[in-house]
């Protein structure tokens, strides 16, 4: 345990030096963030309207009112289109970086523009697989989120490597979706340690982070002081953004720089070609 987690702070910073080297991609994830929620809450009404209508048609046999899922489709389709799209963006930008070019976000935003009609489609098959991962979990009940978390789970690892292969190649969302698989199984095989293990280490950070903003906030409340208060609350909410904006931003540095190891078999950007070697062995 403690050689993987070694190894995944390795990568960790080494992600971090293509971050250092071009702080302004922390704003890909940001307004990914902002768009999403716009999104979240433009869909809030038709949704709840939606929920209400649904548990209606639940009392008719087990039959689900088909406004629900249309709805819920709707708000699938655009919230992945929106992740997508700034993701592709990122991604191109840090293969760029990668490659030792230079690359701003003005370069990632024209990437992703160039790509809208390959971020729809994987959107659309995104949003097709999580509505049906959604009503296998409300038919089977307790057996269905057993079951929807190993389809989630084989989802997730068959299209890690989507949206690099998106700004990369420039394919279709099918043949994006079947080259991720094709270069995962080749260079990860069974083993996710790096991905892993960047979930671990930044999961220990904030776990200490929130413990120190815990004991800030409740320094603060015990002041029984507004001009306290409000400031220190502020503070931590932007610490945690900020900390969540890095792990993105770190995770989609990550992903480019494993594509391109998987699909070029190097790396650049500062990355150790033997650590990725060791931690991403290729099948023989």
């Amino acid at each position: 345990m403690a050689g993987k987690f070694a190894r995944s702070w390795a990568l960790m910073k080494a992600s971090a030096g293509v971050l250092r080297s071009d702080k302004s991609l922390l704003l890909f994830p940001l307004l990914s963030g902002l768009c999403s929620i716009v999104v979240a809450a433009s869909f809030l009404l038709p949704v709840v309207l939606a929920m209400a209508g649904h548990r209606g048609g639940d009392l008719d046999g087990g039959r689900f009112a088909p406004m629900y899922y249309l709805v819920l489709f709707a708000f699938y389709l655009v919230q992945y289109f929106v992740i997508v799209f700034f993701n592709t963006a990122l991604a191109g930008v840090a293969l760029r970086r990668l490659r030792g070019e230079p690359a701003g976000m003005a370069d990632g935003f024209a990437l992703a523009r160039s790509r809208l009609g390959s971020i729809f489609g994987y959107a659309l098959i995104a949003a097709t697989v999580g509505l049906f991962l959604r009503a296998l979990q409300e038919r089977l009940g307790l057996v269905g989120r057993f079951v929807v978390g190993l389809l989630g789970l084989a989802w997730t690892v068959a299209t890690f490597l989507v949206v690099p292969v998106l700004a990369s190649e420039g394919v279709g969302p099918v043949d994006a979706v079947k080259r991720s698989a094709e270069l995962l199984k080749q260079t990860w095989g069974e083993n996710l340690i790096g991905n892993a293990g960047l979930g671990v280490v930044f999961g220990v950070v904030f776990f200490l982070a929130a413990l120190v903003a815990g004991m800030l906030v409740f320094g603060a409340v015990a002041t029984q002081s507004s001009a306290v208060i409000v400031p220190v609350v502020v503070l931590v909410a932007i610490g945690l953004v900020l900390l969540g904006l890095v792990q993105s931003t770190l995770q989609g540095i990550y992903a480019a720089a494993l594509y391109r190891y998987a699909e070029a078999g190097e790396v650049g950007g500062g990355f150790d070609q033997a650590l990725l070697e060791s931690a991403f062995r290729r099948k023989g």
